[in-house]
């Protein structure tokens, strides 16, 4: 029995037939859909865990040397040699479509092209440790950026990967096996319905036969 109610019609039944066809197509393309997302998301994981491997390497350090260089330096030079930046750094953020999901990409660029301009300090008072804490911080900023980015993206990936799954789930355990049940349920009726107009003619031309039968019999006795 159908779990919905339904017109028994043959133009019910045609629009049944090709939602069906609609719904299985639509299932196909989504569980394609769901395949492939899930296999960029898993290389995208994986390369995202590396450059965060990578990322929490450089800054550990860069806060060693600057540990380091807090010791050999006082406060007061400290916090004057990084009072005033240098350089400056300018972000620029677009998107990238990947699977009807769009994935932010950073692209950065410096006010100078000179590396130098990283340090915002003479070096007459100051530790070489300090250099190379601004320098390693300068190093891992465009991977810092780079995992923001992969972050993101596996985020949006991961929303996506869910709603196609739940798609997918919809359409195999409801829509098509309701479908499929309405268009057998449509089709037992008028099948049945046929079988009682067949009857039904018989019926009547077993009466007529009959009837004529009768009015033979009559112009006989006559």
């Amino acid at each position: 029995m159908a779990k919905t109610q339904v017109n028994p019609t043959r133009m019910e039944l045609t629009r049944l037939k090709r939602k069906l066809v609609t719904a299985t197509r639509g299932h196909k393309l989504l569980k394609d859909k769901r395949d492939e997302l899930m296999r960029q998301f898993l290389d995208m994981v994986r390369d995202n865990m590396a450059l965060r491997l990578r990322v929490e390497e450089g800054i550990k350090a860069a806060n060693t040397n600057f540990v380091i260089a807090k010791a050999s330096m006082s406060e007061e030079t400290l916090h004057t040699a990084l009072m005033a930046p240098k350089q400056e750094v300018y972000l620029e953020a677009s998107t990238k479509n990947v699977m009807s999901v769009d994935i932010p990409e950073f692209d950065y660029r410096t006010r100078t092209a000179d590396t130098n301009d990283i340090y915002s300090y003479g070096f007459a008072f100051t530790s070489g440790d300090l250099d190379d804490a601004v320098k390693s911080l300068a190093d891992i900023l465009p991977k810092m950026l780079e995992l923001a980015q992969k972050e993101k993206a596996c985020q949006l990936l991961s929303s996506e990967i869910e709603k196609t799954r739940r798609r997918v789930n919809a359409l195999e355990h409801v829509i098509i096996p309701e479908t499929q049940e309405n268009i057998k349920y449509i089709t037992m009726k008028l099948d049945e319905n046929e079988r009682s107009s067949q009857i039904r003619l018989l019926k009547v031309k077993d009466m007529m036969l009959e009837k004529a039968h009768h009015y033979q019999e009559k112009e006989v006795s006559w």
